[in-house]
């Protein structure tokens, strides 16, 4: 294969494959932040609490990370283009049924579980079709970078558009517009083919899907506890644990007894993956976590509307657009592992100045500088961290390698919103308080994923001409 696009038929160039998976990565990360800004909208309309639409928006991310895992082994099973294209429909329905929501249960279902596991089905083919059709480092990282730095946006952009609809219209049309681009996708994505042919007879480990989504789920519902009930946290937190252990057993079993596992453990014993994999996740726990922090201490506590908010976000969507732009070229003149280290070094640096400033003055303004700088570090590390992790994998490990990256970045986007959201709203009248501390914990999750970042072996510009560690 060269190193460029095979897997679409004669004729199909590069921007034709890429425009729809980029854009299917841009409206699901948009809708894990476009909720946000419009929070007090969404609670007062549904007569329910912002704890309520805190729950729908993790929730809507915990589903897309228990289930990456099993959508990643289903596109070898039923096919990458099918998965896409019926994940693609799932979410449009689920959109819609929000759209119409006269209650937060039904958002939940349209919002939280359809669109959750919708996005859970169309993301792993993504990354897979990607990774098959470009197989030279620095033509991968591109398109990595395209499509990165599309989920990127579309997670730093979601409050500022979402905050522009609800105002303009209603928070109902943002579900609307979600279903609009959806459509378009679909059309952009007829002439896609598949590279490889489905295999139905792969096997399907339905018990250990159920087993690992049950862990993670048990896990962050008692996270969301937190502050409530000690006894509580602590029983979902335990039997979490239990799940994954029970998970873990299983698919040695199926291993040692030559069944094909959901998800091999060899995935984990190549190590640059599994630090690649913890910045993954600590990315878009800090991209997430810094999104819902900002906007509901925006809303409940400095009073604006979901356009204000949006616009204060308008310097974390520029950061994070012109750094993942840039990393696109970077990745081929620099090594991966010292853009991600500088990356986590610069989001931290914006951290400490959302801290710094937060207290000089009541003006929202003063929080623009710390955005604009956290995002312009989220943004530069969002390519090589996907790179890092898709390149160290076969052809044939790439449906569950996928799944798994995916699941990992999904499952810290609901963790971010989970654990910073709950110190925050755990006291929105103490003002800056809940706020300062929620702060303080994410800075000390950035020191995590920059001391995974540190340990990353030495590794060449994507440029180079170096041979992929898998092939």
């Amino acid at each position: 294969m060269s190193g460029s696009p095979v897997s679409s038929g004669p004729g199909l160039s590069a921007r034709r494959l890429l425009v729809p998976l980029a854009l299917a990565q841009f409206i699901c990360s948009f809708a894990g932040s476009n909720m946000n800004v419009m929070i007090n909208d969404i609670s007062t309309d549904l007569d329910t609490t912002v704890q309520g639409v805190q729950t729908a928006i993790t929730l809507f991310l915990l589903v897309m990370a228990v289930l990456m895992i099993p959508g990643g082994k289903l596109t070898d099973r039923w096919g990458r283009k099918r998965c896409f294209v019926a994940g693609l429909a799932l979410y449009g329905v689920g959109a819609l049924i929000s759209a119409a929501s006269p209650d937060l249960a039904v958002l939940i279902v349209g919002n939280s579980l359809l669109e959750g596991v919708g996005t859970a089905l169309l993301i792993p083919p993504v990354y897979i079709l990607a990774t098959l059709a470009f197989t030279e480092k620095a033509s991968r990282a591109r398109a990595f970078g395209l499509i990165s730095g599309a989920g990127g946006v579309g997670a730093a952009a979601g409050p500022l558009i979402g905050g522009l609809i609800a105002t303009a219209i209603s928070w109902r049309a943002a579900f609307v517009f979600q279903a609009l681009v959806v459509a378009a996708i679909v059309v952009l994505a007829r002439r896609v083919e598949d590279p490889l042919p489905a295999d139905p007879t792969r096997r399907f480990d339905l018990v250990g899907a159920v087993l690992s989504a049950a862990g993670m789920l048990l896990l962050v519902l008692g996270i969301l506890q937190a502050g409530t009930n000690g006894l509580l946290v602590a029983i979902l937190v335990a039997l979490g644990a239990i799940f994954l252990l029970l998970f873990f057993r299983h698919v040695r079993a199926d291993e040692q007894a030559g069944r094909e596992p959901l998800l091999s453990l060899s995935l984990f014993r190549d190590r640059t993956a599994n630090l690649g994999l913890v910045t993954q996740n600590v990315q878009w726990l800090l991209l997430l976590g810094i999104s819902f922090v900002v906007a509901v201490f925006l809303q409940t506590v400095r009073g604006l509307n979901p356009i204000e908010t949006g616009a204060v976000f308008t310097a974390a969507t520029v950061g994070v657009l012109v750094s993942s732009v840039a990393a696109g070229r970077l990745v081929q003149r620099y090594p991966q592992r010292t853009l991600v280290r500088v990356g986590f070094v610069t989001t931290v640096a914006g951290i400490a100045l959302l801290l710094a400033l937060v207290g000089l003055s009541d003006r929202s303004v003063m929080l623009v500088p710390g955005l604009l700088v956290a995002g312009l570090g989220l943004g530069v590390m969002l390519t090589p961290s996907v790179n890092i992790v898709q390149s160290a994998f076969p052809e044939r490990q790439q449906g569950e390698i996928s799944g798994l990256s995916r699941s990992i970045s999904n499952l810290g986007s609901s963790l971010g919103t989970a654990i910073a959201g709950t110190i925050l709203v755990s006291d929105l009248a103490s003002g800056n308080r809940t706020y300062v501390v929620a702060m303080i914990v994410l800075a000390g999750f950035a020191l995590v994923g920059l001391a995974a970042a540190t340990r990353l072996p030495p590794d060449e510009p994507a440029g180079q001409a170096a041979p992929e560690t898998a092939r």
